[in-house]
């Protein structure tokens, strides 16, 4: 009997035995494994410590209810499994409206469908029907999608028509406060991993650069992010750059269309604003910058002081090229899209 399964038959009984709660369900999925495997009905009594007339009735059971109904046929109440168009709506159904815990889809399947599921059941379904449990993403309620895909298309252009000396800046700040951030982590089992946390709400104001052809990160400590700021970070990178124009993309904030800044580009020619569609922070890559940063130097980690605090930080830019290897694959202008 050895190669009765298909592929997908065996992904589902292996992912099924990884969720299973009750070692009963393990012993039949793991019993159907191993005889298709080619294990004799002793050898996998022998496994799993049954006796050679267990693992026979789990083979016929299987014959009879197949794949599925090994699954799922020790978790639903009396009154049968989902039929295939239920599935299908339930997973529109799911698709439109984000549960918080399996006992509310039990408890929506139960209402809508007359079908009663243990929370083991559902889940085994969810996983077979495509579903995760993983946290919903935020994003602004007024991005416009269709500004968003103009700016792309923009942006392309922009980097075919470019000269040669020309280089586009993604401009950005970011505010890391003098604090322990507790983020996730490999932990051993049964214990609790503790970050001390300061009192002080201290912080930071770091206007950024990025330059992706070359990959040259600019970064600036300032009191506070204002006009001036961005006209000081613009003469850095004149300064850097000394040929060539400098298409700048930058968000709309205020300081961004100040009328000091307007008087200031046209003093300054070589400089050209981009300007990103109003709450698109998905479109500036240097928001990708400021998360690596933040993993790497305030998540998990504390630091005594503020000026240590500093130090860390402003360390980190001027080192920054020990993460190339990391940020070729991460700092590149594959958009992420947004569509509502």
């Amino acid at each position: 009997m050895k190669g009765f399964l298909t592929d997908e038959q065996i992904g589902i009984l292996r992912e099924a035995h990884y969720s299973a709660q009750r070692k009963k369900s393990a012993d039949r999925i793991k019993a159907i494994l191993f005889l298709n495997e080619g294990f004799t009905y002793g050898q996998t009594a022998k496994l799993l410590m049954l006796n050679d007339t267990t693992v026979r009735r789990y083979e016929k059971e299987f014959e009879q209810v197949g794949v599925d109904g090994l699954i799922e046929c020790r978790y639903f109440g009396s009154r049968g499994l989902l039929t295939k168009l239920q599935e299908i709506g339930l997973t529109t159904h799911l698709k439109n409206k984000t549960y918080q815990t399996v006992k509310e889809i039990c408890f929506y399947v139960e209402n809508h469908y007359r079908k009663s599921y243990s929370v083991e059941g559902m889940t085994h379904m969810l996983h077979r029907l495509g579903f995760s449990y993983k946290k919903t993403k935020r994003i602004p309620g007024k991005l416009d999608p269709q500004k968003q895909a103009e700016f792309i298309q923009a942006y392309r252009q922009l980097k075919t028509t470019k000269r040669k000396l020309d280089r586009v800046y993604f401009l950005d700040s970011t505010h890391p406060q003098h604090n322990s951030y507790p983020a996730y982590g490999w932990i051993f089992k049964g214990t609790v991993k503790l970050v001390k946390a300061n009192t002080g709400r201290k912080r930071l104001n770091l206007n950024g650069a990025l330059n992706l052809e070359d990959l040259k990160v600019t970064v600036l400590s300032e009191e506070t992010i204002n006009t001036d700021a961005v006209i000081k970070l613009c003469v850095t990178l004149e300064r850097k750059q000394l040929k060539g124009s400098l298409f700048l993309i930058m968000d709309n904030a205020r300081h961004n269309r100040s009328k000091r800044f307007k008087i200031f580009l046209k003093r300054h020619r070589r400089i050209k604003p981009v300007y990103l569609p109003p709450y698109s922070p998905n479109l500036n890559i240097i928001e990708r910058l400021w998360l690596f940063f933040h993993k790497k130097v305030l998540y998990n980690h504390y630091y005594e002081t503020f000026p240590e605090f500093k130090n860390k930080v402003m360390r980190f830019f001027q080192t920054i090229k020990r993460y190339q290897p990391e940020l070729q694959t991460l700092l590149t202008d594959s958009f992420q899209t947004i569509s509502i």
